[in-house]
């Protein structure tokens, strides 16, 4: 049974809250506690064949409801969620880790995705095409390509199906998403919202269980017609190359490295803040978390001192104490990843200028990093850490830097601090990656693409382009008789 605030997780299928079919559950544990507080369903393949087949019927009725009705019961979703914002936070900080603060903001901005989105499926045109003959017409229309299939991590559990589940619905489509089985209840919660507010039976569902079971089953079953995935490269291509077996559209949100670009003319004040909020939040669980610090040698000592000081005054803790800046991370994997960085920088000749340990014994707490003089052999400069690790390095030509930003094979996410319109157009059309931010932390609003290139994957999750891997372009030319 659930502990008291938290719930037990069930699975959505047609409509109904249930247990898997033979009744298998998965443990769920507070990172802050090591405490298991609830429980979530396992689904098997009866469990996801319904779900398939309810999506297939599911589909048949949404892509015949209008647009502007489709808007008008996302919007109404996200009134439902911002009444419910508080709640669901708090499961949400129980579950993952990240601090109550965090949480809110993570699902209110959900609920300005899904009205983001809502407006937007109310401008999905097709044209009209000047014919070649007189007595002919042609026209170009979008259609909702069917049902999909979406699979996301745990570092975001609201936002990362948020965005997703928008695409799908605001074009017409119905939606499974096999959510993280670490933090299972905050996305439940989203889901309910729309559940609640009168989405069709089937048009919204929701799985857990084994991950690679799952993707496999729903990949391939011809009733699902697109797939999109938020998670690690390695798994990324896996799904991608089972798609592309399958002929299934994919969107691919993968892995980062996001370099941050301090140049010569740089506010260092101005970095630190921005650049810093952005590596602790969510104790540096996220794609675009800033990773790879490089920083002219000019003012590289002033940054490291300023943020050495910016990390030694983040309060760590319980997400759910006040005052907590950032929490644990989301499970014991990630501890023992980071003292492998921690290991790794060391050997390789760099300086761990504060943390770079484990924080007591009780959770999965560990100190928020800042290493020095980092080798481009190190691991932390050349695999993501995804924890609160900001490694630096000095440059002395903005040149040398674009290109050591380049160097990897991600391309996600990207920062850079300059004063000089020369240098935003330098970096602007040399860094190759996905989003660029300057002089400014992270803003990823919906209205902006979301996605990156080379191996940080493809397609958007943002922006007018998010739509389109959700639509079927369809030709079609009538002769008069």
């Amino acid at each position: 049974m659930a502990i008291a605030g938290y719930m037990d997780t069930r699975l959505l299928i047609d409509g109904v809250w249930c247990d898997a079919k033979f009744g298998e559950t998965i443990n769920v544990v507070n990172p802050a506690t090591g405490d298991v507080i609830g429980t979530v369903a396992k689904a098997g393949t009866d469990d996801l064949e319904r779900a398939v087949a309810a999506s297939r019927r599911g589909f048949a009725e949404w892509r015949r409801i209008t647009a502007l009705e489709r808007a008008a019961t996302m919007r109404k979703a996200a009134a439902l969620i911002r009444e419910r914002a508080d709640s669901i936070a708090r499961l949400l900080t129980q579950e993952q880790g990240k601090p109550f603060a965090e949480a809110r903001i993570e699902v209110n901005s959900a609920a300005d995705i899904i009205e983001w989105f809502a407006d937007e499926g109310r401008r999905v045109y097709g044209r009209i095409v000047p014919p070649r003959n007189i007595n002919a017409q042609q026209t170009v229309v979008k259609e909702p390509v069917g049902p999909v299939a979406a699979f996301t991590p745990w570092n975001f559990p609201v936002n990362q199906v948020v965005r997703k589940l928008c695409a799908a619905l605001t074009t017409g489509c119905s939606f499974i998403v096999k959510a993280p089985e670490e933090t299972p209840a905050s996305p439940a919660e989203l889901l309910r919202a729309f559940a609640d507010e009168g989405v069709p039976k089937g048009v919204v569902q929701l799985v857990f269980g084994d991950p690679a079971q799952i993707s496999q089953f729903l990949i391939a079953h011809p009733d699902i017609r697109k797939v999109t995935f938020t998670g690690s490269t390695a798994v990324g291509k896996q799904l991608a190359a089972l798609a592309g077996q399958h002929m299934k559209r994919a969107t691919m949100e993968l892995g980062g490295h996001a370099p941050v670009i301090v140049a010569e003319d740089a506010d260092v004040e101005l970095a630190v803040k921005a650049a810093g909020a952005a590596k602790f939040r969510n104790a540096g669980q996220v794609c675009i978390s800033p990773t790879r610090f490089l920083v002219h040698n000019s003012v590289k000592q002033d940054f490291i001192a300023a943020l050495v000081r910016h990390a030694e005054a983040l309060r760590v803790g319980d997400g759910l104490a006040e005052g907590t800046q950032l929490g644990p991370l989301a499970n014991s994997r990630r501890l023992t990843a980071m003292s492998k960085v921690i290991e790794d920088a060391r050997k390789t000749g760099a300086t761990i200028a504060t943390g770079g340990e484990r924080i007591g014994h009780t959770g999965n707490f560990f100190a928020p990093t800042v290493i020095t003089d980092v080798s481009l052999e190190a691991d932390v400069f050349n695999s993501e850490p995804f924890g609160p690790v900001a490694a630096v390095r000095g440059f002395d030509s903005l040149e040398n830097a674009i290109a050591e930003a380049n160097r990897l094979p991600y391309g996600l996410a990207g920062y850079a601090f300059t004063r000089s319109f020369k240098n935003v157009h330098l970096l602007t059309h040399q860094l190759e990656v996905g989003m660029l931010w300057i002089n400014q932390p992270a803003t990823p609003w919906p209205e902006m693409p979301f996605g990156g290139v080379k191996d940080s994957g493809y397609g958007s999750e943002g922006g007018p382009e998010a739509l389109e891997p959700y639509l079927v372009t369809k030709s079609v030319t009538v002769m008069a008789v």
